[in-house]
C-alpha cells in the first residue's frame, strides 16, 4: 500500500522518536511503500529550531523524505505560519498515495490535500492534532489571527474530505472542538504511544541496563527526560528529590538543558551524588533507560516520553492534568505541587518491590490498550 505522511504543519526530525517517526517506521517495517513530505523545519543537536535545505533523501525511519520550500518566502515569518508549499500538488500526483496522514491541523495546504482527495475519491485522508490551549493560540494574534481566521476556516472547508481527526489527548479534543468548531463526534482519541516489549526482551533490557549503569537491586531509580525548559519543572524534581534521604535512591536526568534554564540547573545537578545527568541520549538508549529504571517522573509540561515510559512498564509520577488522568489510575501518582512531588518520591521509594511491580503491570495494561504504535499504525489503514 502507498502511504504518505505529511509533516507540513509540524516539524519532522530525523533520528527522533516522536509519533510521526514511530508511525512512519511501523508502516515501513510492515512492508508498505512509504514516503514523507515535510517542511524544512527541524532542530539541531542543541534543540534549537533550524531550517534545512529543500530536497529529497532517505530518512532515518526508512522512508524517502522530501522537504518542500515554503511559498511566499519573501516574508519568511509569514510563510512559516501560513504553511503553504511549492510543488505539493505535483508531489501528490506523482506519488499517488492510497492513504494520507496529515500531521497537524494548522496549515493552509490542507486545502491542497483535500482537493487531491476530492479528485481521487478512493484516497483515505486522516489528520491528527497535537494542539491544545497549553501550547497553541496563546497570544491574541495567534488565537484570533492564525487559529480562528485562517486555520479554523481551512479545516472547516476540508472537513468533509477528512476520514478521521485524531487527537493526542482529551485537552486536544477540547481545543479542536472549541477553537475550530469541529463536532465532538468527529474526534477520535489517538494518544502518543510507544513500542511494547515482549517479556523476554523487556527483562533482558532491564537486567542489562541495570548492570551497565551499576544499579543494584536495592537501588530505587527515578528517571526524568526530555527537552528541558522551564515548563518541564526539573527544578521542582531536583528540590523534591533532595528532600529524600534514602541513600539507595537515584535520580537520572536524560535530555537537553535549554539555554534559559542551563545556568540555574547545572549547579543543582551537581549538588547531590545520587543525581546523574546524562545529557541527550538516543531514542534507543532512552528506551533502555526506561526499562532499567523503576519510576518515570514528569511533573511539568507534557512529553512523548511519558507514553514511552508506560510502554516500558514504568510506574509514573506526573503533573495532574486531564490528559494524564486518562492514562493514570493505580499505575502512578498525579501531583500538582512541590510538596506532593516530594511525597510521591518518598512513597514510591519506600514501597515494597512487589507493590511497585503491581504498578508496573498496570502500566503495561494501559499501554496494551491505548499506546502500541504497531496497533496505531494498523488503525490508520483499516476501513473506517
Amino acid at each position: 500500500m502507498k502511504i504518505l505522511h505529511l509533516c507540513l504543519s509540524c516539524f519532522y526530525i530525523d533520528g527522533y522518536a516522536y509519533q510521526e517517526n514511530q508511525l512512519i517506521s511501523e508502516h515501513v517495517s510492515s512492508g508498505h511503500d512509504v514516503q514523507v513530505l515535510a517542511s524544512t523545519e527541524s532542530f539541531d543537536k542543541e534543540g534549537k529550531l533550524i531550517y534545512l535545505q529543500a530536497g529529497t533523501y532517505m530518512g532515518t525511519d526508512g522512508a524517502m523524505v522530501t522537504r518542500l520550500p515554503y511559498r511566499f518566502n519573501a516574508i519568511p515569518s509569514f510563510a512559516r505560519k501560513l504553511r503553504s508549499y511549492e510543488g505539493l500538488m505535483d508531489c501528490l500526483e506523482h506519488i499517488k498515495p492510497e492513504v494520507i496522514i496529515f500531521h497537524g491541523l494548522c496549515a493552509w495546504d490542507l486545502l491542497t490535500v483535500a482537493k487531491y482527495s476530492h479528485e481521487n475519491a478512493s484516497v483515505k485522508l486522516h489528520a491528527d492534532s497535537h494542539e491544545d490551549f497549553n501550547n497553541s493560540a496563546r497570544s491574541f494574534f495567534s488565537k484570533w489571527g492564525l487559529h480562528y481566521c485562517i486555520y479554523r476556516q481551512v479545516l472547516r472547508r476540508c472537513l468533509p474530505k477528512i476520514q478521521s481527526i485524531l487527537c493526542i489527548s482529551t485537552e486536544t479534543m477540547d481545543f479542536v472542538h472549541e477553537m475550530y468548531g469541529v463536532p465532538r463526534d468527529r474526534l477520535e482519541y489517538f494518544p502518543l504511544g510507544g513500542q511494547l516489549f515482549e517479556d523476554e526482551k523487556y527483562f533482558e533490557l532491564r537486567k542489562s541496563t541495570r548492570e551497565k549503569m551499576q544499579w543494584k537491586n536495592k537501588d530505587r531509580v527515578f528517571l526524568q527526560s526530555g527537552k528541558i525548559d522551564a515548563a518541564k519543572r526539573l527544578d521542582h524534581t531536583l528540590e523534591a528529590f533532595r528532600r529524600l534521604k534514602n541513600p539507595h535512591a537515584k535520580l537520572i536526568i536524560a535530555g537537553l538543558l535549554m539555554p534559559e534554564v542551563r545556568d540555574s540547573l547545572e549547579p543543582q545537578l551537581k549538588s547531590d551524588p545520587r543525581i546523574t545527568y546524562l545529557g541527550w541520549v538516543t531514542p534507543e538508549h532512552l528506551r533502555q533507560l526506561l526499562c532499567g529504571a523503576d519510576v518515570y517522573v514528569q511533573p511539568g509540561s507534557q512529553s512523548a516520553t511519558m507514553q514511552m515510559a508506560l510502554c516500558s512498564r514504568r510506574p509514573v509520577i506526573l503533573d495532574d492534568v486531564p490528559s494524564h488522568r486518562a492514562l493514570v489510575t493505580d499505575n502512578g501518582i498525579l501531583v500538582n505541587s512541590k510538596d506532593q512531588l516530594a511525597s510521591a518520591f518518598s512513597r514510591l521509594c519506600a514501597m515494597p518491590m512487589e507493590e511497585l511491580q503491581g504498578m508496573s503491570d498496570r502500566s503495561e495494561e494501559v499501554a496494551v490498550r491505548w499506546l502500541d504504535y504497531r496497533q496505531q499504525a494498523l488503525r490508520l489503514l483499516r476501513p473506517h
